[in-house]
């Protein structure tokens, strides 16, 4: 299981370059509100872009981690009281 978690942590971490892109949208807006320095603006473009997407990947990932490790804990909790019981019978 970890060897895949960081398998695919791995490819995410080395396709971001591909993914340092912007929408046809913003790509328009940028290149038409200023000829100058388009490449500044669109590098903050691309970055705020980037930031805000990563944002709730970050959340669910921190609290599905959370979540699992609750979990587990509890499980480990009901198996030792269920030997216990298992015993005294």
């Amino acid at each position: 299981m970890k060897n895949k978690i960081i398998t695919v942590l791995g490819i995410l971490l080395l396709s971001f370059h591909f993914s340092f892109s912007q929408c046809a949208m913003c790509r328009s807006t940028v290149e038409s509100n200023s000829k100058m320095e388009i490449t500044n603006r669109a590098e903050g473009l691309n970055t705020g872009i980037l930031y805000l997407m990563t944002i709730p990947y970050v959340i669910f990932s921190v609290l599905g981690y959370l979540w699992y490790k609750n979990s587990k804990k509890n499980r480990l909790e009901r198996e030792k009281i269920d030997a216990v019981l298992r015993k005294s019978i």
